[in-house]
């Protein structure tokens, strides 16, 4: 066991400590890793909220980027002195996996926030010994080290300026992954984004990436929309507005080719469906919790799809490369979402982000 800081989540919508966790070694299968940044995102705050499992006290954070200090004795992806972004954990084995989805993994849920590794088992102790619950999302990354799971783990270039990935292995290959992955959007197409948080912004700065030609971002906040027409938006809709949706039909004089809810609202998944043109595919991607429904009219729905998208039906190891390179040639300007805290600061970073003064908090590890 090693000492390590962490901020924990231990009540119910409480504030995060900071304090002293013990952490396993490396199991024959896993890799510890030191880590740099690590993003803050909304199902963070769902699962200290407990509107999503683990149960707490549990170490969370599910962005994290750092360096290989160890590996187990059944690891040849990567080495010590490896610069990695983290991913969620799959299981390898069933069907999805093995057709190369491997975040649509049956198992990807209790692999992702039981809080614990497959056999049941915690690398994670407080300072007096109590087992905490951890592995969230592979990793839990508000730790100053992990242990993760070798499909965790990415190994990127070695120039790779880590203070900035974390989010590529959630938020952004999410957005990104929709529209370069799973809608495939060709040049010409156009796209509605509902929601101008990362996961939205992703996909704005993919579609310009793909050369779609009408890219819509929605959102409430004011500073987000300027941001969206910065990285690509050429039009912007305040989502407080009446019969949003329509608008875009009006805009577009008949519907969007693709439309991606990145809120998780039912409000936002119905306006992304009814702002389709006939042949266009939703996405759904957001979530605010279990136990949400959504109505849509039937005659909606004819020649339209719609796809609940999870992680951007992403393989990790392609997507989160190929979107550095992006990132390294300036087609991806993900450090224009990024506002950097020390570790210690985690809570007033949860603060910003609810409050939306920060796009995308990434928290720094000592």
């Amino acid at each position: 066991m090693r000492s390590i800081k962490a901020a924990v989540a231990r009540a119910k919508g409480g504030p995060f400590s900071v304090e002293d966790v013990l952490l396993e070694e490396p199991r024959p299968d896993e890799v510890l890793v030191r880590m740099v940044a690590t993003g803050l995102c909304h199902t963070d705050l769902l699962a200290r909220d407990q509107i999503l499992p683990p149960g707490l006290p549990a170490v969370l954070g599910h962005e994290g980027s750092g360096v290989v200090e160890a590996v187990g004795a059944g690891v040849a992806s990567v080495a010590p002195g490896d610069p990695v972004v983290l991913a969620p954990m799959s299981c390898g084995a069933c069907r999805s996996c093995l057709t190369g989805h491997p975040m649509h993994c049956v198992s990807f849920l209790p692999l992702n926030l039981r809080g614990r590794r497959a056999d049941g088992s915690t690398a994670y102790r407080d300072a007096e010994g109590t087992e905490i619950n951890g592995h969230f999302f592979g990793q839990s990354a508000f730790g100053d080290h992990v242990v993760s799971h070798r499909r965790s783990v990415v190994k990127v270039r070695d120039d790779a300026p880590l203070e900035l990935l974390g989010p590529l292995g959630c938020g952004l290959q999410t957005g990104a992954g929709a529209v370069l992955g799973v809608f495939a959007a060709p040049p010409g197409s156009s796209l509605a984004v509902f929601g101008a948080g990362p996961v939205g912004l992703a996909a704005v700065m993919a579609a310009r990436i793909v050369g779609c030609t009408r890219i819509i971002a929605v959102d409430l906040h004011a500073g987000r929309l300027d941001l969206a027409l910065e990285l690509g938006a050429t039009d912007v809709f305040d989502g407080a507005q009446e019969d949003v949706a329509a608008a875009v039909v009006r805009l577009t004089r008949g519907g969007v080719d693709f439309s991606l809810d990145a809120v998780g609202l039912p409000q936002t998944a119905r306006a992304a469906v009814e702002a389709l043109a006939v042949g266009g595919t939703a996405g759904i991607v957001g979530s605010a919790g279990t136990g949400q429904d959504m109505s849509v009219g039937l005659v909606q729905l004819l020649g339209r799809t719609v796809k609940g998208i999870l992680q951007g039906d992403s393989v990790p190891s392609l997507l989160i490369p190929q979107l550095l390179e992006f990132f390294m040639a300036g087609r991806f300007p993900l450090d224009k979402l990024v506002r950097s805290y020390p570790l210690t600061d985690i809570n007033h970073a949860v603060a910003e982000s609810v409050g939306g003064s920060a796009v995308k908090p990434v928290l720094m590890h000592a």
